[in-house]
Formats: C-alpha cells, sequence, structure tokens
C-alpha cells in the first residue's frame, strides 16, 4: 500500500475538504492519486439523513465538469483502478472515465450501501430532491460553481437519473446545477416488468438457445404463453418504426398474472440447467466467481477468505465510512409503504421516467427490444419514438490496452474484438466502448 504522495498537485484540497481525503485503500498497491469520501447530509441540521460519495479528479487536463455514477462503478466498472470479479487483485483501470473529466460516485438512495437512513420518500420526485440537496452541499465544501454536470448510471438509475437531471433543469441556476448531459446503461424504464421483461423473454430465450440449452418441449410452452399472454401481439403492434401510437399502461401483476410470467419460467429452466446462471451476463457458467463486492452474478454470496471489500472494518476507516452492513443492493425498502403504478415498485409512487420527465447482447434483466419498446413510447422533441431502427454500428478503433500485448504474446494477434459481448454492467463488459460512450457524452468525439 503506498501512503506518500505530493500535496502540490491536488485541485481540491482545502480546510473544508480535508476530512474526507483518502491517502491509501488497503489492497491497493499503487498511488491512488487525489480521492475523497465519506458522508455528506442531505440537510446540514439533519445528519441522520445522508448519501455516501467518492470523489476523484481527472488524471487528465483539470476540466470544470462533474460526473456521477454509482458506487460499483468506481471499484469494478469505470473508476481508475479496477477489482473485478476473478481478479486476485486490483489493477489499474486504462479506459478509466477519470481520465477524461472528474467523476464522483454516490451511493443514491438513502437506505442504499452506505447512505445512512432514515428512509422517508414515497417518489422518484422526492428522490431526486434529496440528491439535488446533497450535491448542491458536496458544491458547496468542494468549492465547486459552474461545472458543467452529467447524471449517469445503469440499471436502477434509469428509475432516478432522469428525475435527478429534470430537478436539475427545474432549479434554473447554471451555478450550481448545469446539467450538461445523462447516460444510462441498461436503464429500467417505461413498464419495466411488462415491456422490458415479460413481453420480449421468449423471443430472447429462442434466440438464445445456444446459451440456455432448453429442452423442445418447454420452448413449446413459452412459445404458447407468449401468444396466449399476449406478449407476441404487443411486440407485434409496438415495437415498429416509427411506432404505431401510444402504448397503453400495462404493468405486469405478479400476484394475479403468475401463470404468464415466462420470465421467471424461463430463469428457473436456467437455473435447473445450470445452477450458476447469471442473469446479467447469461453466457457465465460453473464455478462461481469469486467477487471482492459479493454480487457476481444472479444472487449474492461471498467467497471463503475473501470479505466483501467495503464490509472490511479497514476499509470503511480509510474511506471514511459509517460502520453499517454494506451490500450493492439495498436490503432495505428505500421508499416507505404506498402504492405505486408499478408491481415491482409499489412503493414507488412516481410514473415511470417515459411518462414523466425523459426524452444483441447477454443481459436478461433489461432485454434490448424492452428498451426499443420504451424508447418507442417516448416523445422526441414533439415526434413519438424513433423513426427508423437504430443500425448504425459503432466502429471502435482505439487500441486494446487491457488484453492486446496476452494476445500478442501469445501469438494470437488481432483475436481481440473490440465490440465482444455486452452484459448488464456494461462499463465492466465492455469498458473501451463505455469509454467512447462517455467521450461523446462529454463531447470529447463529435459521433460515435
Amino acid at each position: 500500500m503506498v501512503e506518500t504522495r505530493s500535496t502540490d498537485d491536488v485541485r481540491f484540497l482545502n480546510n473544508a475538504t480535508k476530512p474526507f481525503q483518502v491517502i491509501s485503500l488497503p489492497g491497493v498497491p499503487f498511488d491512488i492519486g487525489e480521492m475523497y469520501a465519506g458522508l455528506i447530509p442531505i440537510d446540514s441540521k439533519n445528519t441522520s439523513r445522508a448519501l455516501y460519495f467518492v470523489y476523484q479528479p481527472t488524471i487528465g487536463p483539470p476540466v470544470d465538469e462533474a460526473t456521477i455514477y454509482s458506487l460499483e462503478g468506481f471499484f469494478q466498472e469505470n473508476g481508475r483502478f479496477l477489482w473485478q470479479k476473478g481478479q486476485f487483485a486490483p489493477e489499474l483501470n486504462p479506459y478509466s472515465w477519470v481520465n477524461l473529466t472528474n467523476m464522483l460516485w454516490v451511493e443514491h438512495l438513502v437506505g442504499t450501501g452506505f447512505s445512512i437512513r432514515e428512509v422517508t420518500a414515497t417518489s422518484e420526485e422526492e428522490v431526486a430532491q434529496d440528491f439535488i440537496n446533497f450535491f448542491q452541499n458536496f458544491e458547496t465544501i468542494f468549492d465547486i460553481k459552474k461545472f458543467k454536470i452529467y447524471v449517469t448510471g445503469e440499471s436502477y438509475t434509469g428509475r432516478y437519473v432522469p428525475y435527478i437531471s429534470a430537478a436539475m433543469i427545474d432549479k434554473h441556476d447554471r451555478t450550481y446545477f448545469d446539467l450538461a448531459g445523462a447516460l444510462t446503461y441498461d436503464p429500467c424504464i417505461g413498464a419495466f416488468d411488462y415491456s422490458q421483461e415479460e413481453a420480449v423473454t421468449v423471443p430472447f430465450v429462442v434466440e438464445s438457445q445456444a446459451i440456455f440449452r432448453l429442452n423442445d418441449s418447454f420452448i413449446a410452452q413459452l412459445s404458447s404463453l407468449d401468444q396466449s399472454c399476449g406478449f407476441a401481439e404487443y411486440r407485434n403492434k409496438f415495437l415498429t418504426f416509427p411506432p404505431v401510437g401510444k402504448q397503453p399502461d400495462d404493468f405486469f401483476n405478479h400476484k394475479n398474472e403468475e401463470a404468464c410470467d415466462v420470465f421467471n419460467m424461463a430463469f428457473g429452466a436456467a437455473l435447473a440447467l445450470n445452477p450458476c446462471f447469471n442473469l446479467y451476463h447469461i453466457s457465465e457458467t460453473c464455478p462461481l466467481t469469486p467477487d471482492v463486492l459479493g454480487f457476481g452474478s444472479s444472487f449474492r454470496y461471498t467467497t471463503p477468505r475473501l470479505p466483501v471489500y467495503f464490509d472490511r472494518v479497514d476499509v470503511k476507516n480509510a474511506m471514511h465510512a459509517p460502520d453499517v452492513d454494506w451490500s450493492v443492493c439495498s436490503l432495505y425498502p428505500v421508499f416507505i409503504r404506498a402504492t405505486g403504478p408499478d408491481d415491482n415498485y409499489q412503493s414507488d409512487t412516481s410514473l415511470d421516467p417515459i411518462q414523466h420527465v425523459l426524452p444483441p447482447n447477454l443481459d436478461i434483466v433489461i432485454i434490448t427490444n424492452g428498451t426499443l419498446l420504451a424508447i418507442q413510447n417516448m416523445t422526441w422533441n414533439g415526434e413519438l419514438g424513433f423513426q427508423e431502427q437504430p443500425i448504425m454500428p459503432i466502429i471502435i478503433t482505439e487500441p486494446d490496452l487491457m488484453y492486446e500485448s496476452l494476445f500478442n504474446e501469445s501469438v494470437l494477434g488481432g483475436v481481440d474484438d473490440p465490440q465482444g459481448t455486452i452484459g448488464h454492467m456494461q462499463p465492466e463488459n465492455q469498458p473501451r466502448l463505455s469509454y467512447r460512450h462517455i467521450q461523446w457524452v462529454l463531447g470529447r468525439v463529435d459521433t460515435l
């Protein structure tokens, strides 16, 4: 562990930020650079509700901008170093977003990870306001003004990134909330359970049979339900370019529609054949790969003699984190009980982002065609959905900084495909591709 460094090249260190400074991290064998972490209250007068953050300024030329992501990204996706599942130790990340921008990783919502509760939110509007208040307190402490702000994330952030972005716009305050862009990977948008899972599960399973290897009779059963439960008709009508019209507000009711739950039927069948089946990257097989964050598959698990990194006492001390049990996803409700429009998020009373604020892979949690269905229900500059199906490929010509040397040493030069396979955690599964995405969002390149 390297603990010494010059203070001449730090940008944000002052008397107010000194208590948040992180000097070193256990198990990380190199200088971590300028880094800060800790809890900042949502309301400075009430320290019982706070959001936990890690902040690392860019190691490239200084920029007046901040890019927001979730804490998992700091350690396994787009941080300066990575300790991904299966790795013996952390390594420097050549595709770190810190190369380009000041990164702020936040555990959001209240009740998630190190972000201490009391949970009071009943809606995404309230969640967004919590973040806005936290963020302005963060900017005050770090003396940040007139920065371009980029709100990014993956998975469930599809629920709150749009609301946070809208809340920033509604502030009409470019001193603290100059929103310049947003990006979400595999976002939970639209009628998530219905349009992003159930309505598109069967064709996904059929197209991926080389991986699933389900028997013919079960595939026939799923295909029959796909027809009788109305999913095929729904796709045929609404997954079109341009769209034919607004989609109905269909939410899947797991209690009343259990017989049509083709998603969980397929999941159960996949687990029966492959007990290590990973919803987020369906090609993975046993054994379960060791993961220092304890969530490397469809379920939480730990490996003997490999504790969850953020649950280690020495790590919590180094990162100014509270002494609480840490988990990637909240183990408890983050909304107080209420009746919401979506059965799967019934404690959240907000409309899905599409209705209120928003303008082939290996992930069955958020299926590509489900995302396209959701997009076709959005209004873009007065028009509903995409008028043409997106077909333009992203061509990555940058050298492979992670595996090219290994291929060359093994006399396998040219084997690596920069597009590769993409699962749910896209910056982790395909870092070179996500690096291009964030370059484009930040305006560093003109086209994808």
